[in-house]
């Protein structure tokens, strides 16, 4: 790995020194990840004129390789104690005769901002803007394998709760055993809080469980998502509780699986990124659902859950090959609960397959 760091480190460089600055300040954790590997909690990276350094308040873990930052890097300690890694490595950079600086100003607090200042007041600030997520958009063969692993320890989570007694059971209860199920089968932890949401709260989108408990009849959707080695998937399924669906049931689930089977189909390298976002929208929109449609059709995943690109109706990018993304249309009715269907896929081209399903749990309407 430490050759695809470097690669990542090199070309980071390349669009700053395009910019004007010799010198990089890395502050955002996904992005210090993705560009120095596992490092300690508020760690930083400086890339500067001669060196890089992985700047940290504490000597980083040693307890395996999958724990360690990237080995080439120079790892430089702060010195005492409450010291800030951020305001340390502008403090380097100055030091190592750099004029200017570029940095995460969307990540940087004004206190932050004013301290670096303070500490290298000949340091030209600049700002590299969103470069770091830019290049984490399009995933390597070893990122999407490890959304694979994490996806297929979701499913499995997903489908051994499945097969227990589910009648009785709080939301509250069975996501936090969904979330034990996901570190038992080799997780670093949930991607994101478990969303489980039974009767007048199902296909309510980011529905944060309570007490309320599962009762024959109801709709249940449950949404979740694994993190493995850094990278986070997402599934999410709804089911009826009981013997046999309702009819207006089976309709809205039908319209809904409807709906993100155009989304997932529209998914090829070119493909403008608000146009999918018509294709699942539309069937829902269509059939007099547009006011109980969420803000967004789907999103990129990696090291965060809510990545570019966004698949809203106003974003304006396109989609490329090896893109990781969610698609997860859903409709939810006040007081009567509601669908919501979500894969985790890659955007694949036609000859190579098409787009990659990642989630493949049943998407068929199971009576639970």
């Amino acid at each position: 790995m430490s050759e695809v760091y470097a690669l990542r480190r090199t070309r980071l460089r390349e669009c700053c020194n395009a910019g004007g600055s010799a010198a990089a300040l890395v502050t955002r954790p996904a992005n210090v990840r993705y560009l120095a590997g596992p490092a300690p909690e508020g760690a930083v990276l400086l890339l500067s004129q001669t060196e890089d350094f992985l700047v940290c308040a504490g000597l980083p873990d040693d307890r395996g390789e999958q724990s360690r930052p990237d080995e080439e890097l120079r790892v430089h300690v702060v010195p005492g104690t409450g010291g800030d890694p951020a305001v340390e490595a502008a403090g380097l950079a100055a030091a190592g005769g750099a004029d200017s600086l570029a940095v995460e100003e969307h990540h940087l607090t004004v206190t932050r901002h004013r301290a670096l200042r303070s500490v290298a007041p000949g340091l030209r600030l600049a700002d590299v803007g969103g470069a770091v997520e830019q290049l984490r958009v399009v995933k390597d063969e070893e990122e999407i394998s490890c959304l694979r692993i994490g996806a297929e320890i979701a499913d499995q989570a997903l489908g051994e709760l499945l097969e227990s007694i589910l009648v009785g059971r709080t939301e509250r209860h069975l996501a936090l055993e969904l979330e034990r199920r996901l570190v038992d089968h080799g997780a670093d932890g949930p991607a994101f809080a478990t969303s489980v949401a039974t009767g007048p709260n199902a296909g309510r989108p980011g529905h944060r469980p309570t007490d309320r408990r599962v009762e024959e009849g109801d709709f249940l959707s449950v949404c979740l998502g694994a993190a493995y080695r850094g990278y986070r998937c997402e599934i999410g399924r709804t089911f009826v509780i009981g013997t046999a669906p309702a009819d207006w049931q089976i309709e809205l689930y039908d319209l809904v699986f409807t709906a993100q089977r155009a989304g997932r189909e529209s998914l090829v390298p070119g493909a403008a990124c608000r146009d999918v976002d018509r294709a699942a929208r539309q069937v829902l929109d269509s059939a007099g659902y547009a006011a109980a449609l969420p803000a967004l059709t789907g999103h990129g995943v990696g090291l965060e859950i809510d990545e570019d690109p966004q698949l809203t109706p106003g974003t304006m990018g396109k989609l490329d090959a090896c893109v990781p993304v969610t698609v997860e249309p859903g409709v939810h009715l006040p007081g009567r609960g509601g669908v919501r269907i979500d894969d985790t896929l890659v955007v694949r081209p036609e000859a190579d397959g098409g787009p990659e399903l990642l989630t493949i749990t049943t998407k068929e309407l199971l009576a639970l």
